[in-house]
């Protein structure tokens, strides 16, 4: 109710029709809220990088919008949805370091993907193979091997740094969730190797197992190998369709096709 609010209010200041009103999470919005959207714009498009199963509030608002894309290939299938990924938002903003100061970053919240990420830290660890992991929950304030717990947000500049002085970034998706997150799009901006858990994401065409290694959860294996050649580069043609722009053309003008 009070981002529907927030957002209308908004509309009523501006006092204008506008041509594309985009909704990102737009679960967060009632329908009745969306259904007063449609009085303020030409078309309403709402775009979602979370599944109904985690989020089933989507499902109440898809009806009263006139577009709807989701990141997660099921949904898109059982709900009619169109299909859009996450983007890369961080395209030049850093230049990565070397020598690393570590092999391997990640930085998740404390939820059901903590077990997976402490095995991941076993192999790394029994490996040798540097890494730096924070799990930010309030209340948790356990340390654990080479994990560290965090209980305030770092700040994104802060990890920023983590992940330039890092080689290769760790993508650790949740169960039940094939979409991509932004991690890997942050992999592809920044021109650095993803680790992930995410089998799915074999079947796009930015994949390359030179750049990509896919793990699994219950038993992982990093070799060393894959820390011993260069990323290479996409093609530009790829690259495009994840910019932001690319992004705009799929969701916006409906030009590409993800």
């Amino acid at each position: 109710m009070y981002f529907g609010k927030k957002i209308l209010e908004n509309l009523k200041e501006i006092n204008e029709i506008q041509d594309v009103i985009l909704v990102i999470k737009g679960d967060f919005i009632d329908p009745k809220s969306v259904l007063e959207l449609k009085k303020y714009g030409k078309k309403t498009i709402a775009y979602f990088n979370d599944n109904t199963s985690r989020c089933p509030k989507i499902i109440r608002v898809i009806p009263h919008f006139d577009d709807v894309f989701s990141f997660e290939k099921e949904d898109c299938k059982k709900y009619n949805l169109k299909s859009a990924t996450n983007w890369i938002y961080n395209s030049g903003c850093n230049v990565p370091q070397k020598p690393f100061e570590y092999k391997v970053f990640n930085i998740i919240s404390k939820d059901r993907r903590l077990p997976i990420l402490s095995r991941i830290t076993a192999d790394l660890k029994a490996k040798n193979i540097s890494h730096k992991f924070f799990v930010f929950d309030k209340k948790y304030r356990q340390q654990a091997s080479t994990i560290e717990f965090i209980t305030n947000h770092i700040p994104l500049s802060e990890i920023n740094e983590y992940i330039n002085r890092s080689q290769v970034l760790l993508d650790v998706n949740r169960k039940g969730q094939s979409g991509l997150t932004f991690r890997v799009f942050e992999s592809i901006g920044l021109q650095k190797k993803l680790i992930t858990t995410n089998s799915d994401i074999v079947n796009y065409d930015f994949y390359n197992p030179k750049n990509i290694l896919v793990i699994n959860e219950d038993n992982p294996d990093i070799p060393l190998s894959f820390f011993e050649s260069e990323y290479e580069n996409l093609p530009d043609n790829i690259f495009y369709k994840y910019t932001l722009e690319g992004w705009i053309d799929n969701v916006i003008y409906n030009t590409q096709t993800i």
